[in-house]
C-alpha cells in the first residue's frame, strides 16, 4: 500500500502540471486572438468594412473566445476538485500522524475500525439511513479509542465505580436495549499460562493394548550350570523362571461446557481452544502420574517404590547426596555409579529446573564447572557426560526428598496406552450449554528396577 505521503505528493504535482499546461494553453490562445485581430483589421482596411471576409473574421473570433470561456470554466473545475482531494487528504494525514497516534498500517486500521463502530453504533440506535454516508475522514478516533480503554475497565469493575472521564467515553458505545457493544478490534491472540511438565512420557518405553491391561514377562532367574569332570554324573540343574508383571489402564476425563452463542459468536474457534486445552491438561497429568503416581486409579511413578538395592524388584536403588540438605557433586558421582554399564548408553538426569540451577554451579576438584551446555539448537545440556532433562514434577531439594533420577527410562518404565483422546459432543444434556466429554485411559509401571537409581538427601 503506497505511503500517504507520497499520494499527497502525487496529488500537488498532477494540481501543479494541469495550472501550468493551463497557462501555457492560455497564452497561446491570447497570441491566436491577437494575430486574428490583426488580419481583420488589416483586411478591414483593404477590403472595407461590411465584406464577408470580415464578418468571417468576426464569427472566428467570436468561437476562438467561447472556446477560451469554456476551457477556462473547466480547468477551473478541476483545480478547484483537486484541491478538495487534496485538502482530504492532508486531514486524513493530519488524523494518522496526530500526537499519540500509532501511525503508518496500524493506525489506519484503526481508523478503519472506528468507522466500522460508528457505523454499528448508528445502526443500533436508528440513526443509519440508506444515504448515511461514512467517511473515515469524518470518524473521531480518539473518541473510540477512549471508548476501547474504558471497555476494558468495564469489565474489571462495576460501570458506577468509573471515572467520570470514562463513564463519559463509554456513552459512545452505549445499546438503546441496554449494555455496551463491544469494540471492534478484539483481539484473536490468547495469551495463556505456561505450566512445565516432565519429558517421563517422551523417555519411556509405549506399549498400544485393545484391552484393560498388558501382561509382560519377567525374567530375572537364570539357568542352573555347573564343572564337570569326564566321568561325574551329570544330576538335573535348576530351570529359569518366568514371572508375569501386569499393567492395568487407569482413565482420566474431562467435561468442560460453553454456551451454544459462545460457540457461534466467539472471535477465536472455541471448540478447538478447548481441545487443546484439555490436551495439554491431560499431557500434565499423565507426566504427574508418571513421576508419582501411586497406582490407585493412575499410573504408579518412579518415586513411589521404598529404597532396595542388588536388583530386588519392587525396590530402586537410593544413592546419598552427602549432604543432609542439599546435593554435592560427590553425590551426582556417585550415582552415575550406581547402574550397570548396560544403561549408561541411553542414561539421562531428570531433575526440576531449580534444581538444575543449583547443579550448573558445582565444580570438580580442578575448579572447572561439570555442567557442560548444549551447544547445538535442540541439544541437552550435559552433566558428568550424560544429558539433562527437566522434570518440574520432580521434588525440590530438601531433607530426605528425591530431587533426582539417573538411567534409561526407556528400559526401565513402560506406559500402556489403551485410546487416544475421544471427544463426545453433547448439545443436549445441559442446554444452553454444550458439553464436551473427553476421556482417555492409560497406564504405567516400573518394568526393569535396575535401569535407573535416584538421588536421596541425606548423609
Amino acid at each position: 500500500m503506497p505511503d500517504i505521503k507520497d499520494v499527497l505528493d502525487d496529488v500537488q504535482r498532477e494540481v501543479k502540471r494541469v495550472g501550468d499546461d493551463y497557462k501555457a494553453l492560455q497564452t497561446s490562445m491570447e497570441k491566436d486572438l491577437k494575430e486574428v485581430r490583426d488580419l481583420a483589421e488589416k483586411a478591414g482596411k483593404s477590403a472595407g468594412d461590411g465584406t464577408q471576409l470580415k464578418a468571417d473574421l468576426d464569427a472566428l473570433t467570436k468561437g476562438v473566445e467561447a472556446k477560451h470561456e469554456a476551457l477556462e470554466k473547466k480547468v477551473q473545475e478541476i483545480l478547484e476538485k483537486a484541491a478538495k482531494e487534496a485538502a482530504a487528504i492532508v486531514e486524513i494525514e493530519k488524523k494518522l500522524n496526530r500526537p499519540g497516534g500509532a501511525g503508518g498500517a496500524d493506525q489506519g486500521k484503526l481508523v478503519l475500525e472506528a468507522t466500522d463502530f460508528k457505523r454499528t453504533v448508528m445502526s443500533r440506535r436508528g440513526e443509519l439511513k440508506l444515504n448515511t454516508l461514512l467517511r473515515p475522514e469524518d470518524t473521531n478516533v480518539d473518541e473510540y479509542k477512549a471508548y476501547q480503554e474504558a471497555f476494558k475497565m468495564s469489565l474489571r469493575r462495576e460501570i458506577h465505580t468509573l471515572s467520570p472521564e470514562e463513564q463519559k467515553a463509554m456513552m459512545v458505545g452505549s445499546d438503546p436495549d441496554g449494555g455496551y457493544l463491544v469494540p471492534t478490534a478484539t483481539s484473536s491472540r490468547i495469551i495463556t499460562k505456561v505450566y512445565e511438565t516432565s519429558p517421563i512420557d517422551e523417555l519411556a518405553y509405549h506399549e498400544t493394548v485393545t484391552t484393560d491391561a498388558i501382561e509382560i514377562a519377567i525374567d530375572t532367574d537364570e539357568a542352573g550350570a555347573g564343572w564337570v569332570g569326564e566321568t561325574e554324573a551329570r544330576p538335573e540343574t535348576s530351570t529359569p523362571q518366568v514371572g508375569v508383571q501386569r499393567i492395568p489402564v487407569f482413565e482420566i476425563y474431562a467435561k468442560p461446557k460453553a454456551t451454544q452463542q459462545l460457540l457461534e459468536d466467539a472471535g477465536i474457534d472455541i471448540e478447538a481452544w478447548l481441545e487443546r486445552k484439555v490436551a495439554e491438561k491431560f499431557a500434565r497429568m499423565r507426566a504427574l502420574a508418571f513421576i508419582s503416581g501411586n497406582g490407585i486409579k493412575k499410573p504408579r511413578g518412579i518415586l513411589t517404590y521404598p529404597a532396595g538395592s542388588a536388583g530386588v524388584r519392587g525396590t530402586i536403588a537410593q544413592v546419598a547426596s552427602g549432604n543432609a540438605t542439599a546435593l554435592t557433586p560427590d553425590g551426582l558421582v556417585q550415582l552415575t555409579f550406581a547402574l550397570k554399564d548396560k544403561y549408561l548408553a541411553n542414561a539421562n538426569w531428570l531433575m526440576k529446573r531449580g534444581t538444575v540451577a543449583s547443579v550448573m554451579l558445582f565444580k570438580d576438584s580442578q575448579n572447572q564447572y561439570i555442567w557442560r551446555p548444549g551447544l547445538e539448537a535442540g541439544k541437552p545440556s550435559m552433566l558428568l557426560g550424560y544429558s539433562i532433562r527437566r522434570a518440574d514434577d520432580m521434588p525440590s531439594v530438601g531433607a530426605g526428598a528425591l530431587p533426582v533420577a539417573f538411567g534409561d527410562f526407556r528400559a526401565g518404565y513402560t506406559v500402556v496406552d489403551r485410546l487416544g483422546i475421544r471427544t463426545l459432543r453433547d448439545p443436549y444434556s445441559s442446554k444452553p450449554f454444550v458439553e464436551f466429554y473427553s476421556r482417555q485411559r492409560v497406564g504405567g509401571d516400573v518394568v526393569d528396577f535396575e535401569a535407573f537409581a535416584l538421588q536421596v538427601v541425606s548423609t
